[in-house]
């Protein structure tokens, strides 16, 4: 069945679209990525001399600032496309306020897994591409439908988490190792993360939505 992609959905590739074209119009992407992108290092309490740009995003706020800047059309387009395939899904399943709390959740579970990796990476982190992989691991977790069974006291559903949370360690491991060879040209911490955040809370949400119905 053919569903329509959900307000918060729409919303959310809106406001990608409309951010990434009035910096691209206006010249201010590297601006942009300075003063929001996440930088590790502002996590851990290091002051960055960025004072030329002059105000920039609290550190703390820097994982949702970071999720609305991209490096380029092609960056952009990926992460839009697969928040449209699946956050569509995801939001009718949860509903749109749920999504809000995944997609939130997401964001900062990928900047928490980049952070751990390299605490003091004056690198900025930007891109959609935690959070939505956190819409991902709700859309794996919700629509899978190959049959798990119970591994002695671990319930199938645990089994089905820790499955699918291995396949995506192991498919970003290879994407970093094939793309730059020391796994730093991709964010896949942040990805991991992001997919992990979704496939534990997926559960939960769930419950909370019906047993608030």
């Amino acid at each position: 069945m053919n569903l329509p992609a959900g307000k918060f959905t729409n919303g959310l590739i809106i406001a990608n679209v409309v951010i990434f074209l009035v910096l691209l119009i206006f010249g201010w992407q590297q601006e942009a990525l300075l003063r929001g992108g996440l930088f590790p290092i502002r996590l851990s309490g290091e002051a960055l001399d960025l004072t030329a740009y002059g105000w920039l995003v609290p550190a703390w706020l820097t994982p949702l600032s970071a999720a609305f800047l991209h490096a380029g059309l092609l960056h952009l387009s990926m992460n839009m496309l697969m928040l449209l395939f699946c956050g569509r899904y995801v939001e009718q399943a949860l509903g749109p306020a749920l999504m809000a709390i995944l997609y939130g959740v997401g964001a900062y579970a990928a900047a928490i897994a980049q952070y751990a990796v390299d605490t003091t990476s004056m690198v900025p982190m930007i891109g959609a591409s935690g959070a939505v992989s956190a819409i991902l691991g709700a859309y794996a977790l919700l629509f899978a439908r190959n049959r798990v069974d119970a591994v002695g006291p671990i319930p199938s559903h645990v089994v089905r988490i820790l499955w699918l949370a291995l396949a995506w360690i192991g498919i970003q491991l290879m994407i970093g190792v094939a793309t730059s060879g020391d796994l730093q040209g991709i964010a896949i911490f942040a990805h991991i993360g992001g997919f992990v955040a979704g496939l534990v809370l997926t559960r939960p949400l769930l419950e909370w939505r019906f047993r608030s119905a």
